[in-house]
C-alpha cells in the first residue's frame, strides 16, 4: 500500500529552515577546528584538559565551542524532526521557529565562545530553547490532529 503525502505549497521555506541547521553544523564545525588550532590540542583528544585549559585562554575558547557544538548536535535530531514534521501542517510557523532556531543557536555558540560557560545562558540560549520547545509542541499538536 502506497502513502502519498502531499507537501503545503510554502513546505519550500521549511525545507530552507532545515538547510540552515547544516549549515549552523558546519559553520560550528569550522570554529571548532579553528579554535583547536589556536589552542594547539591534537587530534583526537576531544577536549582540552583542566591544566590546558588553565594555562591558555585560547583552550578554554576551544572547549567552549566543542561543547557549543556538541550540544548543538545533540539536539539536532529531535529539532530537524519536530521542524520537518511540524511544517506538514503548519509550514510558515515552522519555518520562522526553525529560523530562530538557528539564529538563536549562532547567538549561543558566539555567547558560549566569547564569555565562556556563563555565556551561553545569553539571549541566543533563549531564543533557541523558546523555538526548539515551539517545535516540540508544534509536532505534538500536529500529530494529535492527525489522530482526532
Amino acid at each position: 500500500m502506497a502513502i502519498n503525502i502531499v507537501l503545503p505549497d510554502t513546505y519550500g521555506y521549511v525545507a530552507l529552515a532545515a538547510c540552515s541547521m547544516v549549515w549552523l553544523n558546519w559553520m560550528q564545525a569550522n570554529v571548532v577546528g579553528s579554535k583547536r588550532k589556536a589552542a594547539k590540542i591534537p587530534y583526537p583528544q576531544m577536549y582540552a584538559d583542566k591544566a590546558q585549559q588553565e594555562a591558555s585562554k585560547e583552550a578554554l575558547a576551544f572547549n567552549c565551542a566543542q561543547r557549543a557544538h556538541g550540544n548543538t548536535l545533540e539536539y539536532l535530531p529531535t529539532t530537524l524532526f519536530t521542524l520537518l514534521f511540524t511544517g506538514l501542517r503548519y509550514p510558515m510557523f515552522a519555518a520562522c521557529t526553525g529560523a530562530a532556531v538557528t539564529a538563536g543557536r549562532i547567538l549561543y555558540t558566539i555567547g558560549y565562545i566569547s564569555g565562556g560557560p556563563s555565556g551561553r545562558y545569553g539571549l541566543g540560549g533563549g531564543v533557541a530553547l523558546v523555538g526548539s520547545l515551539a517545535l516540540f509542541v508544534g509536532s505534538t499538536w500536529s500529530a494529535i490532529q492527525m489522530v482526532m
